[in-house]
């Protein structure tokens, strides 16, 4: 008969539970209450991407269905108690392929817009610390890149990378690179002309340790919000390469896919078809677009100070 044998719970682990939990009731909870009493659009904001969370994780225990599976018994049913958004025109359960699209959504969308983001926050932070030749050739590269809209520098990366999702999530966080990059950049080069970051150079740190140490920490605040502000445009660029062919393919269950093809075929025999994908992406997007600006006016010290 096999013994089993409990850890003790030791002192050093009381202690860590303990703090974890103290800071949590001391920092966080009251900075999250200040943020939803102060700012309650970026509150309902939070709620919405907080659903769409929730309803990615738990997109099997929400709907009986299958997204993929098809039954033509059942194709352009109206909205009904077995259906709640209907079936399209292969018989699939709308509101399982609404609900399973959130996940590729969330995940094209965040990893687009972390990856795009935190590259751009590099390059800011260099070009700025370095300066001289380094930062006039990177600006010149950022200006070309800016010169395009995302949409039209998204349509022609994908156009020749192809069509896959990891293609779909570069040609959308290429075009959030330059954007970020000149806003942390304005910020960077304010901070280097700090006192602080003179007396590291004075007394021999080198570039790395005193981009990491003094410049980075000071530019987290841009970059969040950057990050925050271009979760939505990602959604939303996602959504319109899969709507005219070039994002992810069929049978994934993408809101933007939705929209195409059936959707305007079958538009009056099958509102429904148009109308809950199109729902489900403006919510989206106007819950990371409410958040990111509430953030933005949470971090940036003039807008807290006007306030």
């Amino acid at each position: 008969m096999a013994v089993t044998h409990e850890v003790p719970l030791t002192t050093p682990h009381l202690k860590a539970v303990t703090v974890g939990r103290s800071w949590a009731v001391t920092h966080a909870w009251p900075a999250v209450r200040k943020f939803i009493v102060t700012k309650p659009l970026g509150a309902a904001g939070g709620a919405i991407i907080l659903l769409m969370v929730l309803t990615a994780i738990f997109a099997d225990v929400l709907t009986r269905y299958d997204p993929y599976t098809v039954d033509q018994r059942v194709q352009f049913t109206a909205p009904s108690v077995n259906h709640w958004f209907g079936t399209d025109e292969f018989g699939r359960d709308l509101f399982t392929r609404i609900v399973y699209g959130a996940r590729v959504a969330l995940f094209i969308g965040l990893t687009a817009a972390f990856i795009g983001a935190t590259a751009g926050a590099m390059l800011g932070v260099i070009s700025a610390y370095l300066g001289g030749r380094v930062d006039l050739y990177l600006q010149r590269v950022i200006d070309v890149l800016l010169a395009f809209p995302l949409l039209i520098l998204a349509l022609a990366i994908v156009t020749v990378l192809g069509r896959s999702v990891p293609n779909v999530v570069m040609a959308i966080a290429i075009p959030i690179i330059p954007r970020t990059a000149r806003i942390v950049r304005s910020n960077a080069l304010s901070i280097k002309e700090n006192m602080y970051v003179e007396a590291a150079r004075a007394v021999g740190s080198s570039h790395p340790w005193v981009i990491l140490r003094h410049i980075i920490p000071n530019v987290m605040a841009p970059y969040l919000i950057m990050l925050t502000a271009q979760f939505g445009n990602a959604i939303l660029v996602e959504a319109s390469l899969s709507f005219l062919g070039l994002g992810t393919a069929e049978p994934t269950p993408s809101w933007g896919l939705m929209l195409s093809g059936s959707a305007l075929s079958y538009a009056e025999r099958a509102a429904w078809l148009a109308i809950f994908p199109g729902i489900a992406i403006s919510l989206a997007v106007f819950g990371f677009n409410l958040f990111g600006d509430s953030l933005r006016d949470a971090l940036d010290p003039k807008l807290r100070h006007r306030n």
